[in-house]
C-alpha cells in the first residue's frame, strides 16, 4: 500500500500511515461508548466517591468541615451541568434523524410492463455495464444478445420467458428511474422491500416511524458474545453485548403490530443473556426456546461434549394476540396405537405437532410443505461465504408458522448475507433489511483456503469470480469475488445465477421478479464532520443559570444547508453543502412516517395526499435533521 502511495506522488511515511489505520480502527470505540445520560452519570460518580470520602474519613465532622463538603457539591453539579453538554451533544447527533442517499431501485423487466420502456433501457448507453452485472453474478451467459430479451409469436412482441425476470438496477440508467417508477400508482406498497447500508440502531430509530406497528416479524441472528463481536478490546464483554442488544431491540418491538413476534438467534455464549433481555424487553411474552439442532462441523473436545445446537429465542409482542400457524410431523409407529391412522403402506402413524427441537428435513403433512433445516455446507449452491449463514429452510419455517398473510412485513437489522430477505422476497412477502458491513453490496473480496482437490477446485470457479490462485501443497489459496446481499437478492430475482436456483426455490417452485430499493443513510460520524461548532460567547436564556445554559445554542450545526434571501426574505434549501445524491423524497417519508405514493422530477406525493416541492423545499420541514437543541 505505501508502494502505491508513493507512486501517485504523495509523501507518507509508514509510520504516518499506520497512525492514520490506528485511529480510523479506534472510532468505532469512541463512538460505541457515547454516554446517554452523561449527567446522571457524574452525579452519581460524585455522590460515589463523596459517600465514601465521608465514612473513611475522620470520624468526628464539624460544621465547618460539612458545610466545605456541601459547598464543594454545590461547585462539581454546576460543573457537571456544563461539561456534561458536550457528551449530550454527542447523543442529540447520534440519535437525530439520517438523511437517505445513494439510492437505488431494482427491478425485473416484467415488473416495469411498459414494453416501450423496456426497449428504451436495453438500447440505454450503459446497457453494457448492466449486462457485465449480470454476468458476473451468473445470471447471463457470456454469449448474451440483447436482442433475445424480446420474442415475437401470434399476439404480438413480448419479453422472452427465459429473461422477463432480468433484474434492472437503476443505478445504471438515473435518467431513465423515475420514468420507471412512474409506471407505478402507489409506489411504496408496489416494493417488495428495501435493503438499507447504515450501523443498525441510527437505522432503526430513523425508520421508525414509517415503519412503526407495521411488521409482523423480526429475525435476528447478532454476533454471539464471543468476544470478537467488536473491533476493539473489551473488558465488559458481556455488558457491552447487552448495552448494544438492548438498545437495538428496544426500538425494534415498536416495529411489532401487535400480533408480530421476534426471533434472537444465540449459541451458548449468549442464550441466557439473551433469554433476560427479551424477558426484560417483552414482558410476559415468551413463547419457546427453539433448539435448532445440527451434526455437521465441529470436532470432538476434551473439555466439554461438542456444541451442536443453537437456540432461537421466540417472543410475541403480545402474547394474547399472538398464534402460531401449527406444523404437523408424521411419527410413524410400530405397532397400533389409540388414534393412529394407517398409510397407502399399511403402516401405522400419528400426526404430531412440531415440538420445540428442530433438525433436518420436516414434513408438513397437514399442507405438504418442506422444511430442509439442514445446515449449509462449504460451497454448496446455497453458501455465500459466511461460516454463521443459516440455511434458507430454516427462515422459512420461522417465517411460516408466524405468518399471517403474503404481504406481512420481515426485519432483519443484523442481515447478514440476506437469508431471511431472500426467503421473505421468494414467499411474497415484504422485507427491510439492514446491514453495515461491505458484503451488504453486490460483491466483496475475500480470502478462502481449501484441500487441494480437483472437485474443491471446480466447484472454486463455479462458485466464485477467482482474482488470485496458487497452490501450496494440499491446500488451495485463493482470493475471490464472493456476492454480497445486493447480488444475492438480484439472483434471487432473476431466478438464476451463480447460486439460484438454491435453498427453498425448488420446494415452493420459485420463478422469479421484483421490485426493490437500496440506499445509504447518513452516519453518525458523517453528521458530526458536517456540524459547525465555535467558540463564542454564552447565549443566557431564561431563568437558568449560566452552568444550565445549552452551550450549543448559537451554533450553526448542519445549517450551512440553508440560505438566506435577506432581499426577498426567504430561506433556500441546498442539500448538496452536505451530501451528494440525498434522496429527500425517502427522507421526509422515514421522518414523517408517511408512505410514497408518486415522485417526479420536483414533487414527492404521500399516501395521505400531502404533495412537497422537492426543489423548492420549506427548511422548516428538515430542521430535526440539521439543527436540534
Amino acid at each position: 500500500m505505501l508502494k502505491a502511495i508513493k507512486k501517485k506522488g504523495i509523501a507518507i511515511t509508514e509510520e504516518q500511515l499506520e497512525r492514520a489505520f490506528r485511529i480510523f480502527e479506534k472510532q468505532s470505540e469512541v463512538d460505541f461508548f457515547i454516554n446517554k445520560n452523561a449527567k446522571a452519570f457524574l452525579q452519581e460518580q460524585f455522590k460515589l466517591w463523596s459517600y465514601q470520602y465521608f465514612w473513611e474519613g475522620a470520624r468526628e465532622w464539624s460544621a465547618d468541615r460539612v458545610n466545605e463538603l456541601q459547598i464543594l457539591k454545590d461547585i462539581a453539579f454546576k460543573i457537571i451541568d456544563f461539561i456534561s453538554q458536550f457528551e449530550d451533544e454527542l447523543v442529540k447527533i447520534w440519535n437525530k434523524p439520517k438523511f437517505v442517499k445513494n439510492s437505488n431501485y431494482v427491478i425485473t423487466l416484467d415488473r416495469i410492463g411498459n414494453l416501450e420502456l423496456v426497449e428504451k433501457i436495453l438500447k440505454h448507453k450503459n446497457i453494457q455495464e448492466q449486462i457485465k452485472e449480470w454476468q458476473e453474478l451468473g445470471i447471463v451467459e457470456e454469449n448474451f444478445k440483447v436482442k433475445d430479451v424480446f420474442e415475437t409469436d401470434l399476439t404480438g412482441k413480448q419479453l422472452a420467458k427465459k429473461y422477463e425476470h432480468l433484474p434492472i438496477d437503476t443505478k445504471y440508467f438515473k435518467d431513465l428511474e423515475l420514468e420507471i417508477l412512474s409506471q407505478f400508482e402507489d409506489l411504496d406498497k408496489s416494493l417488495d422491500g428495501w435493503l438499507i447500508k447504515s450501523e443498525n440502531y441510527q437505522a432503526l430509530n430513523t425508520i421508525l416511524p414509517k415503519f412503526k406497528e407495521k411488521v409482523q416479524t423480526i429475525y435476528i441472528d447478532p454476533p454471539f458474545n464471543t468476544g470478537e463481536d467488536f473491533d476493539y478490546v473489551d473488558r465488559f464483554q458481556d455488558s457491552s453485548w447487552l448495552s448494544l442488544m438492548n438498545d437495538r431491540i428496544s426500538v425494534a418491538k415498536q416495529f411489532l403490530n401487535k400480533s408480530g413476534a421476534i426471533f434472537i438467534h444465540l449459541d451458548h455464549n449468549a442464550e441466557h443473556l439473551g433469554r433476560i433481555l427479551l424477558d426484560t424487553i417483552f414482558k410476559n411474552g415468551f413463547i419457546n426456546n427453539l433448539v435448532w439442532s445440527y451434526r455437521t462441523g465441529g470436532a470432538s473436545k476434551q473439555t466439554s461434549l461438542p456444541y451442536k445446537h443453537d437456540s432461537i429465542l421466540f417472543f410475541a409482542k403480545d402474547i394474547n394476540s399472538f398464534k402460531y400457524k401449527p406444523i404437523y410431523e408424521r411419527q410413524y409407529l410400530e405397532k397400533p396405537f389409540i388414534g393412529a391412522k394407517q398409510d397407502k403402506d399399511g403402516r401405522y402413524y400419528t400426526d404430531t405437532l412440531l415440538r420445540d427441537v428442530i433438525e433436518g428435513v420436516i414434513t408438513d403433512f397437514s399442507n405438504n410443505k418442506v422444511f430442509n433445516t439442514r445446515p449449509v455446507l462449504n460451497l454448496s449452491n446455497e453458501f455465500y461465504g459466511f461460516k454463521t449463514q443459516k440455511p434458507e429452510g430454516l427462515l422459512y419455517l420461522l417465517q411460516y408458522i408466524t405468518s399471517k398473510s403474503d404481504k406481512d412485513i420481515i426485519l432483519d437489522f443484523f442481515a447478514g448475507t440476506g437469508t431471511s430477505l431472500a426467503v421473505a422476497q421468494k414467499l411474497n412477502k415484504k422485507w427491510i433489511g439492514i446491514e453495515m458491513g461491505d458484503y451488504i453490496s453486490n460483491f466483496y473480496i475475500d480470502d478462502i483456503e481449501l484441500n487441494n482437490t480437483e472437485k474443491n477446485k471446480k466447484d472454486l470457479y463455479k462458485k466464485f469470480v477467482v482474482l488470485d490462485y496458487k497452490e501450496e501443497g494440499s491446500k488451495i489459496k485463493a482470493k475471490v469475488k464472493k456476492i454480497g446481499i445486493l447480488g444475492r437478492l438480484k439472483q434471487v430475482l432473476s431466478a438464476t445465477g451463480r447460486n439460484e436456483l438454491c435453498g427453498i426455490s425448488k420446494d415452493i417452485n420459485w420463478q422469479g421478479g421484483g421490485f426493490f430499493k437500496y440506499y445509504e443513510l447518513e452516519q453518525y460520524e458523517e453528521a458530526l464532520a458536517n456540524c459547525v461548532y465555535e467558540n463564542h460567547d454564552l447565549l443566557i436564556a431564561g431563568n437558568k443559570s449560566p452552568y444550565e445554559q445549552y452551550v450549543f445554542l448559537k451554533d450553526e450545526k448542519m445549517l450551512k444547508a440553508l440560505e438566506i434571501d435577506y432581499v426577498n426574505n426567504k430561506v433556500k434549501v441546498d442539500l448538496s453543502k452536505l451530501y451528494d445524491n440525498i434522496d429527500i423524497a425517502e427522507t421526509l417519508s422515514n421522518l414523517y412516517g408517511k408512505w410514497i405514493k408518486r415522485i417526479s422530477d420536483e414533487e414527492v406525493e404521500f399516501e395521505d395526499g400531502t404533495k412537497i416541492n422537492t426543489k423548492n423545499l420549506d427548511y422548516k420541514l428538515i430542521k430535526p435533521l440539521i439543527w436540534w437543541e
